[in-house]
């Protein structure tokens, strides 16, 4: 379980025991369904494996072929890895003849070695060929897509996902540069950036937030969330619970206003003879909200931004509209 079939950089999961704590797997529990959202290099998946009874079954998902690779190498036979998003988890749970999930873990986001490795093309520190695709295999990389989008679409883009006030500059310093030659690297972006952002703010690299969006938009990521959290209130069992750890402010936006809304019933008018039994309930239960601690932020300074919040499947039907 501990070998891994590529090699790998230093790889911290963040909040670990919190999340799996937060996913109750003890008593009968144990002995249900459970499912990864994103594999990664297996810190959480492994942690649930620990707990699972022998009756327990994990089901995880990941798009990046590395994750992939090594999440066949866990032997244990009560595992199952899906070389998918985790938007499929609805289709890929029924595949597997899964209906209900006793719990859910989704950790947003991009792993330390996707960062860490330059051929990703990820990181603006390092230089390598400008991809940014999670799942290499399929898919526009980023190089692709700055060579044929135009300029608004780039800007809005920019603006958007990477909450950038110099979006439009920068999006016209792109077609600029490109009209030249062709912009292929990370170094090339992370340069383009840096001439057309006036000011810097303290401590961040002016490409952060440009490399950020552009990361967001050509993997689907806020879409495929969105999805992702339908597809799991689908599945959940009562008492059944939702965990997603999350590192920026978008995400975290879409989770709070999901979970938020599912936790208030929508209220007939008063007016209306209803008994106090008939009355719609709440499909969530709002658990937790939880941020790493100063210790684990020390050790691993990439947890800095990280939000966990916990939601618990009520036994109320689900409505047909949220």
């Amino acid at each position: 379980m501990n070998s891994q079939a590529v090699p790998e950089l230093q790889h911290r999961t963040v909040l670990l025991e919190e999340a799996v704590d937060a996913l109750q797997i003890d008593g009968a529990r144990a002995g249900g369904v459970f499912v990864d959202g994103t594999f990664g290099r297996g810190g959480h998946s492994r942690r649930i494996l620990e707990r699972l009874g022998p009756r327990g079954r994990l089901i995880a998902f990941d798009k990046d072929p590395q994750a992939i690779a090594t999440a066949e190498q866990v032997a244990d036979p009560r595992f199952t890895i899906v070389h998918d998003s985790f938007a499929t988890l609805g289709e890929a749970l029924g595949a597997r003849s899964v209906h209900q999930a006793d719990g859910i873990l989704l950790d947003l986001g991009i792993s330390s070695p996707q960062v860490d490795d330059a051929a990703r093309g990820f990181s603006f520190r390092l230089d390598g060929p400008l991809d940014m695709r999670m799942d290499t295999t399929r898919g526009m990389s980023a190089a692709e897509w700055l060579a044929s989008e135009s300029e608004q679409t780039i800007g809005k883009v920019i603006r958007d996902y990477g909450e950038e006030r110099f979006a439009f500059q920068i999006a016209k310093a792109i077609v600029a540069r490109r009209a030249v030659s062709p912009i292929s690297s990370t170094r090339q972006l992370a340069e383009i950036v840096a001439h057309a952002v006036k000011t810097r703010e303290k401590g961040k690299d002016p490409a952060t937030r440009t490399f950020q969006a552009i990361r967001i938009y050509i993997n689907k990521e806020l879409e495929e969330l969105e999805v992702a959290l339908d597809a799991a209130l689908e599945k959940l069992g009562p008492q059944g619970r939702l965990v997603v750890i999350s590192f920026h402010s978008l995400e975290d936006r879409i989770v709070k206003r999901f979970m938020a809304s599912r936790a208030n019933a929508p209220q007939p008018d008063r007016r209306l003879p209803i008994r106090a039994a008939d009355l719609p309930q709440p499909v969530l239960r709002l658990m937790a909200k939880m941020k790493p601690t100063d210790a684990e932020i020390a050790a691993n300074p990439r947890a800095r931004s990280a939000i966990m919040r916990v939601a618990e499947r009520t036994a109320a039907p689900l409505r047909s509209k949220q």
